[in-house]
């Protein structure tokens, strides 16, 4: 499931009337299609809380928040981290994007001299509470109650004591990969190369709105205000659609 990234860059230059792609050049559309994803992806998680505040409906296929969650499971993934015992963290994935939930695999032995692994999750707490919240014997974390904050370094789990063995899952939300329609040149004009080309990974639905937000983009950088303006038109419109 990916939306193509030449359809999308044929119907903006066939809307801008570019045969001679004159206005916006296969580097300058990259740019902005990559601007337009990054909106449209960060736009979910705004909708999402504002719809969570709303009553759903009984229709399978048109309640928002459940579309919207469609959309975003597309980009749920699940990781092993690694202690880095350099730094002392769980260092992140390198295509995270947001945190979602920290699993502790909590490994036990009974009398019998069986192992048995629990997944518990991890509470999540600000760097700056964690003194106070380790200091009382009433909120101090447990193996049976861990909790984790996270910086720049990683995340940074506590159970009975700091978590240092390879036992924490993460459950998050990845970034989009960078799309790109890439070319090769011919009689001085360039031709859609696939093999190299990178899709938009987010969801089909989401071509036309991806057409709209480039070609609002496209608009400001050509200084075509009939352009940015009948754009901004039809994300309006849309955006109402889905809100009324």
């Amino acid at each position: 499931m990916a939306v193509s990234i030449d359809t999308v860059y044929q119907r903006v230059l066939t809307i801008l009337n570019k045969e001679q792609r004159g206005y916006i050049t296969p580097q300058e559309f990259n740019l902005l299609a990559n601007q337009a994803q990054l909106d449209l992806f960060e736009q979910y998680f705004y909708d999402i809380n504002q719809f969570g505040r709303m009553h759903g409906n009984d229709t399978e296929y048109s309640d928002m928040l459940n579309i919207l969650n469609e959309k975003i499971s597309l980009f749920e993934k699940t990781a092993s981290l690694t202690y880095n015992g350099t730094t002392q963290y769980f260092p992140l994935p390198g295509d995270l994007y947001r945190v979602g939930t920290v699993i502790f695999n909590y490994q036990t032995t009974n009398q019998f001299n069986v192992t048995s692994t629990e997944q518990i999750e991890a509470e999540r707490v600000n760097k700056n509470e964690f003194l106070y919240i380790n200091s009382s014997p009433l909120t101090k974390p447990r193996n049976t109650r861990p909790i984790y904050f996270s910086d720049l370094n990683g995340l940074k789990v506590y159970g009975d004591a700091a978590i240092t063995t390879n036992v924490i899952t993460l459950n998050y939300i990845k970034k989009p990969v960078k799309v790109q329609w890439a070319y090769t040149i011919v009689f001085e004009e360039p031709l859609y190369n696939a093999t190299n080309s990178v899709n938009f990974e987010l969801h089909p639905s989401e071509e036309t709105e991806l057409v709209v937000k480039i070609l609002e983009l496209s608009g400001l950088l050509i200084k075509d205000y009939n352009v940015y303006q009948s754009a901004v038109a039809e994300e309006v419109r849309n955006t109402q659609q889905e809100k009324s």
